[in-house]
């Protein structure tokens, strides 16, 4: 396992590039020729920027860095947004990302991260369903689908199921 710590305003650019690689890995297979542009890095670090420039005492933001310091894994959790129809009223956080990078899998990085952002509250989640070690993952941890899916018109080959707990 990494170590882990709260991300710093210094880290933004550093974690746009992990987000986006982290996503690359998983899923360019599912997603359409030049999904990966300029724009679209630049949209992941405005988000971290804002993120971590002025915290929302809501969020739930934990990072994961090698014995180098460089990060190689982030969760953030807070509270449930969208499509919040059929939740339970205890269920008042929802985990919007948990990635680590590839060659970390399986060292429990994943595991220490999902604490550290969920611990062991009620929760809910939004998976690709067509990522198996990651629903693997989620259903040990205690979530399992509710039956509600959608689709995401920018990424049509991936469709995104919502477990809880």
């Amino acid at each position: 396992m990494q170590r882990l710590r709260k991300p710093l305003p210094a880290d933004a650019q550093e974690l746009a590039r992990l987000h986006v690689e982290c996503w690359k890995e998983t899923y360019t297979h599912l997603l359409p020729e030049g999904f990966f542009d300029s724009a679209h890095d630049e949209q992941r670090l405005g988000m971290w920027t804002r993120a971590l420039d002025d915290p929302n005492p809501l969020f739930r933001i934990c990072v994961a860095e090698n014995e180098d310091g460089k990060l190689v894994g982030f969760a953030l959790s807070a509270p449930p947004t969208g499509n919040t129809e059929g939740l339970r009223e205890d269920v008042a956080r929802q985990l919007y990302n948990l990635y680590v990078l590839q060659a970390f899998h399986s060292d429990g990085t994943g595991q220490a991260l999902l604490d550290a952002v969920l611990g062991d509250e009620p929760a809910v989640l939004w998976v690709a369903a067509q990522n198996p070690r990651a629903i693997r993952f989620y259903e040990r941890n205690g979530f399992a689908f509710d039956g509600t899916t959608e689709d995401d018109p920018s990424a049509p080959e991936i469709t995104d199921a919502r477990m809880l707990r």
